[in-house]
């Protein structure tokens, strides 16, 4: 399963947090109950239920609708869905300690910390770029980034969707042609905190980071290209993002 923007109740979910971001949140709360309301599977009703629970007004309002999106996502056999098991729970242990229940509280913690620990995404993991490597070369740390030209990144980044990287590497410098490569990392990898539970829960993207060298084992041939259209306007939307990389 791939997380897409297109789908129809992501774009109300992501409608509802421009709202809240707009500090609109009564306005935001009928987005997400209409997304719950509208979702078809159990994907929608794990996303959407995520969102209607923030604006719950009781704690224990909050706990049976986190409970829900939880008991949806447990369905799902998706590492992207799977990542977001530590903010369900954090979310859960959240609403536990309000009620008055510190033993569930940090039974919730708990389970939070273990799904934290290591990604369970086996990939294939794929790094764009414009560089001409080969087979076998090694992927190291300390370029500069594509986001923000005057940060030098500690970590090599890559993903496990083909067309994320695809993206990267239209957003990469120079005029060489596109490069997606088939990746595997060398050491242990985490979440990439860029992009983890920011506006949705856990690592839609399915995008790593390591500070240990990826190993190029083959190149992808088959991904999305986007049109000089969709890459001028991702660039302008990036020139517009404020905040630094978390580095």
């Amino acid at each position: 399963m791939e997380f897409s923007p297109s789908n129809h109740v992501v774009k109300l979910c992501l409608q509802g947090i421009d709202l809240e971001g707009a500090g609109r949140p009564e306005e935001a709360a009928g987005f997400f109950l209409r997304a719950w309301n509208e979702a078809a599977d159990d994907f929608e009703k794990f996303i959407a239920a995520y969102y209607v629970a923030r604006h719950r007004p009781t704690a224990a309002d909050r706990l049976e609708w986190y409970e829900t999106s939880l008991r949806f996502a447990l369905q799902i056999d998706d590492d992207a869905v799977r990542s977001a098991f530590p903010a369900l729970y954090s979310n859960i242990a959240r609403c536990f300690e309000e009620l008055g229940d510190p033993a569930n509280a940090r039974k919730n913690d708990e389970l939070a910390a273990s799904f934290r620990k290591n990604p369970a995404d086996k990939g294939p993991f794929y790094h764009g770029t414009r560089a001409d490597l080969r087979t076998g070369d090694l992927l190291t740390p300390g370029f500069r980034s594509n986001y923000q030209s005057e940060v030098v990144m500690n970590h090599i980044y890559f993903t496990a969707l083909v067309n994320g990287a695809g993206l990267a590497a239209a957003l990469a410098g120079g005029d060489r042609p596109e490069r997606v490569y088939i990746v595997e990392p060398t050491g242990d990898f985490e979440n990439d905190p860029n992009v983890t539970d920011k506006k949705f829960p856990g690592n839609p993207t399915r995008s790593y980071r390591t500070a240990a060298p990826l190993k190029i084992v083959g190149e992808a041939a088959d991904w999305k290209r986007i049109t000089p259209e969709e890459l001028k306007k991702w660039r302008e939307k990036l020139a517009g993002v404020k905040g630094e990389i978390i580095n």
